[in-house]
């Protein structure tokens, strides 16, 4: 006697919720858990280090939305044909909750922005970076469960005991809605489940840092620069294994492929220069936030 053990991994049967006239999108819902559960450590992180949790709000409240901003701009720009191409819709570039947010402009705009709010505030801006790196990856990871709900971004067909399964979709006309619509389940096909590999290699590079940081007393922006080239390293496979359609540049590499390549080669120059820098005492992360506090109670 035999026993078939179904492995597969199952797609959601949908991706978007109906509440009364509210539509609730599992992308949406996953990149704001990434959201709330990093800024909840990152404040922690920061105190630890002797830094005004307070503070990672003021970051967070400029950062988020410029990185949000800064993640649809670097989608738009480099998979333009789909919004400005031949039968594209320009419109179709200001639908964020559809997916399609670049991690490398998001990551970028955010941190120019939380940099503004820091040099404001006169707080160092190292000991910031610190903090958040841990926090910043994994909630890419959990935001990569956005890609699961919509049934994109995966890989290529696979036999393998954890392929993803994807269903037909179709919304109330019977028209096929890959998107908003409810599965048939039907399985048009079992395929690699990029999204699980990025989650779990976030999660890993997570717990490294975190590791690396306690042991070491890490400091100087050197868990951040960690965590951009950790971060990039697996991008870097990723994106050999995806098959959505994507800009090729250099002899038909995808342009995140290239992307990851060269930031991670720029993140190794990062680390090499700060691999000595430790922990910064607590009154050099307060900066001149910590000194105007000082004056004050000495007032």
């Amino acid at each position: 006697m035999t026993v078939d053990l179904l492995a597969n991994i199952p797609s959601p049967p949908q991706g978007v919720w109906q509440l009364g006239p509210i539509p609730l999108r599992g992308y949406a819902l996953s990149i704001l858990a990434g959201i709330v559960i990093a800024v909840l450590w990152a404040k922690r992180r920061y105190a630890d280090r002797g830094g005004d949790p307070e503070i990672v709000l003021d970051v967070a409240i400029a950062a988020i939305p410029a990185g949000i901003i800064g993640g649809r701009i670097y989608h738009v720009l480099t998979d333009w044909p789909k919004y400005f191409g031949e039968g594209g819709n320009p419109w179709q570039a200001f639908n964020i909750a559809a997916g399609g947010l670049g991690i490398w402009g998001a990551v970028t705009l955010g941190t120019l922005a939380g940099w503004l709010v820091l040099k404001w505030r006169k707080v160092p801006v190292a000991p910031m970076l610190d903090a958040v790196a841990p926090t910043i990856i994994l909630a890419q990871g959990i935001g990569r469960l956005g890609n699961w709900f919509n049934q994109e971004l995966h890989g290529g067909p696979t036999d393998l005991p954890w392929g993803l399964e994807i269903y037909r979709r179709i919304d109330e006309a019977g028209n096929i809605a890959p998107v908003t619509g409810v599965s048939t389940g039907e399985v048009l096909a079992v395929v690699h489940p990029t999204f699980l590999y990025e989650l779990v290699w976030n999660v890993a590079i997570c717990v490294l840092l975190v590791w690396l940081d306690r042991r070491f007393r890490l400091g100087g922006g050197l868990v951040f620069a960690l965590y951009v080239g950790g971060y990039t390293l697996g991008r870097f496979f990723i994106e050999l294994i995806r098959t959505d359609a994507a800009t090729e540049v250099f002899g038909g590499l995808r342009i995140n492929t290239v992307t990851s390549a060269v930031v991670f080669l720029v993140a190794c120059g990062f680390i090499f220069a700060l691999r000595h820098k430790r922990r910064e005492a607590p009154e050099a992360v307060r900066g001149g936030a910590g000194r105007g506090a000082d004056a004050a109670v000495g007032d």
